[in-house]
């Protein structure tokens, strides 16, 4: 995804992602929510950020309807298991208490 923010690139969630709470915004459910994940160098305000649509469909967890910072690569769609995907979530967030 390097490609989609480009060199220096940073995305609002590095710090903090997930969150110690566990609230993490890329925790999925059947209403999409879009995330931004990365900003150019020159800030998502100027050529925009770099976004995805989480949500969950059944059994998967599908990452798609990329918006990316002009002129920047836009990736494809991915799926994942979404139990897998939960467990994982849950796991990075523990090891941030």
């Amino acid at each position: 995804m390097a490609e989609a923010v480009g060199e220096g690139g940073r995305g609002p969630l590095v710090d903090e992602a997930p969150p110690a709470d566990g609230r993490s915004p890329l925790r999925a459910t059947a209403e999409g929510r879009r995330v931004v994940l990365g900003e150019p160098a020159c800030t998502g305000g100027c050529c925009g950020p770099l976004s995805v649509l989480v949500r969950r469909h059944d059994g998967l967890v599908e990452w798609s309807d990329w918006q990316v910072p002009a002129g920047q690569v836009r990736p494809p769609a991915f799926h994942f298991d979404a139990e897998e995907y939960d467990r994982e979530l849950t796991r990075a967030s523990a090891g941030r208490r």
